[in-house]
């Protein structure tokens, strides 16, 4: 065997043996790139003798031809092998429940939902939403909304206190959202339509009740607000919310410092078991409670009662969702059990909308 067959029969090997393209590149530019091994044994036919040259050249043209296809072949090969490999690694059994996306595994909680409703619903009356902090001044949250000093009704909301600062004034986290009614009627001129949802804090937990909750209250400063607009806007509420065609109510005298007169509002119902249902029935099931603003609150607030007046009302948020959704604890609202959420949570694109409906 000449050295060129033995040259030819160990690059061929090494071509075979090469484990991955880089390998098989990298070989490929030692023996055919432009100063490869086999490319320099062709550089060497123009100095032969014309005979010499005869012999060699078939020889050497043969090496590089057979080198080059054995490349080819292997690259060929080794690029299936990868595909092979990558479809062995990306098989989907179809057989296999469809996963979820990420955009639809996720839940709004049904307060954040119920809020959204409650929103799109009186905005669409022409009210805006109002805002205010958590803690607040006893000021604010008692002494301007006509609870006196020293008067029994503070003691009825079980409120946390916090510690008395330097000059001895104790705040309070907020038993009601009532404190943003006192802002918003002190920083923005009649006439005023707002809703004011958010988090309310009382001492009290247990199926129906829990320390830190939310509330929604709705307020209407004007010349001319009256019962008769707080009834209506409270009917369309009821009917939007619940998604009934008809709602009955009924408005029982009732005493809240803040309004005078004050009301608590029932609506009719039916009751199967567990389950209720508005729109329907003989019974009845507490609300809400409202009335129209006391002048007292409004004098406290820098308004002229004998020029303006105005209706207020108040719902828990926890409540109206557990009353529309079925959901038969309270305190299931804040375990972060996250079977829970996916049973009642909503996906994250079921915007709620008075054209398209609240539930989707």
């Amino acid at each position: 065997m000449t050295d060129l067959q033995t040259f030819e029969r160990d690059l061929l090997a090494e071509v075979a043996a090469s484990p991955d393209e880089a390998t098989l590149e990298a070989l490929r530019v030692a023996t055919l790139g432009k100063k490869g091994s086999v490319s320099e044994l062709l550089k060497t036919l123009g100095r032969m003798p014309p005979d010499e040259r005869k012999v060699q050249g078939p020889l050497i043209n043969g090496l590089r031809d057979a080198v080059q296809a054995a490349i080819t072949s292997r690259r060929d090969a080794l690029a299936e092998a990868a595909m092979d490999a990558r479809l062995a690694s990306e098989r989907v059994d179809v057989s296999l429940p469809v996963r979820d996306a990420p955009q639809t595994r996720g839940r709004i909680h049904p307060i954040t939902q119920v809020v959204d409703e409650l929103t799109a619903i009186f905005a669409d009356m022409g009210f805006r939403v109002a805002e205010g902090p958590d803690i607040e001044t006893d000021e604010l949250n008692f002494t301007a909304l006509n609870f006196p000093v020293g008067h029994p009704a503070r003691e009825m909301h079980d409120t946390f206190f916090l510690p008395a600062d330097g000059r001895g004034d104790r705040k309070v986290l907020r038993t009601h959202t009532s404190p943003v009614q006192v802002r918003t009627m002190r920083s923005v001129p009649p006439p005023i339509r707002v809703i004011i949802p958010g988090r309310t804090y009382r001492h009290d937990s247990d199926q129906t009740h829990t320390p830190m909750f939310h509330q929604v209250e709705g307020l209407v400063i004007d010349r001319e607000a009256n019962l008769a607009n707080l009834k209506w806007v409270l009917e369309e509420f009821c009917k939007a919310f619940f998604e009934v065609d008809d709602v009955r109510m009924r408005f029982r005298p009732s005493f809240f410092p803040f309004t005078e007169p004050s009301m608590e509002v029932d609506i009719r119902c039916s009751r199967r078991g567990d389950e209720i249902r508005f729109g329907e029935g003989e019974d009845w099931l507490e609300i809400l409670g409202c009335g129209m603003v006391h002048p007292n609150v409004l004098r406290n607030c820098g308004l002229d009662p004998d020029v303006v007046q105005g209706f207020a009302w108040g719902m828990g948020i926890d409540r109206i969702a557990m009353l529309k959704y079925g959901m038969p604890d309270l305190r299931a609202f804040f375990d972060a059990d996250v079977r829970w959420l996916d049973h009642y949570g909503f996906r994250p694109l079921d915007m709620p909308t008075l054209l398209g409906g609240l539930t989707g």
